[in-house]
């Protein structure tokens, strides 16, 4: 299905993104998208197909030629190495527009860095910019590994409630991360399920063991 340029001009509105947004989503020029969305130029299919999946990846679901909406609920599953850098822009664009806790428990921070080295410092920079993040991660008792720690709080959960898969709660969104031979994120964009993780965390919070200072 080839997107038209009145859905292109929706889809924006919708997400309340500029045309320099688009820009930086589709690494296409903002003066290229508004020659496209004005008609006074013909797209290449690439260029449309790209576009549409920065739409999207943003929740946009298109209908026909004329039609679209924004998705109420999404699960999209992120495999490999490219996955788990896509699972770390979103979490960044996600905060950027709907800041405020990100929860994370069960974490290893030795999967993270064994995926996501190339992208630690600067992703890491970009995150201690944005206003009004709250971070909270939970890892094993005894583990002292704060790779996070210039923008998030650390707490321990007890050997015995520690599990080997991770969720992340960020806006509302709850990712499942499994780490095996490739790292897959599994990303639910349902506002109900990331709330009751969230209620989850926040209990086990409450009784975690703040770290000793070894």
């Amino acid at each position: 299905m080839t997107i038209t340029t009145a859905q292109i001009r929706g889809a924006r509105g919708i997400l309340n993104w500029s045309q320099n947004d688009l820009a930086e989503r589709t690494g296409i020029s903002a003066t290229s998208i508004g020659a496209i969305e004005n008609g006074s130029t013909t797209p290449r299919a690439n260029t449309i197909m790209t576009i549409q999946k920065a739409f999207e990846d943003g929740g946009i679901e298109f209908i026909g030629t004329t039609g679209l909406r924004l998705r109420t609920g999404d699960v999209r599953v992120l495999s490999g190495k490219q996955g788990f850098f896509e699972f770390y822009d979103d979490i960044y664009e996600t905060l950027r527009k709907h800041p405020g806790n990100v929860f994370v428990s069960n974490v290893d921070e030795n999967e993270f860095l064994k995926w996501g080295s190339d992208i630690l410092e600067p992703h890491t920079e970009r995150m201690k910019e944005l206003n009004d993040i709250h971070y909270k991660i939970l890892i094993k008792e005894g583990d002292h590994n704060y790779v996070a720690s210039s923008y998030a709080e650390y707490r321990w959960l007890p050997k015995e409630q520690f599990s080997s898969v991770p969720f992340y709660v960020y806006g509302d969104k709850l990712a499942i991360l499994l780490f095996s031979d490739t790292p897959t994120v599994i990303v639910l964009a349902y506002a109900a399920v990331a709330e009751a993780y969230r209620v989850q965390f926040e209990t086990i919070w409450k009784t975690a063991i703040t770290p000793s200072e070894e």
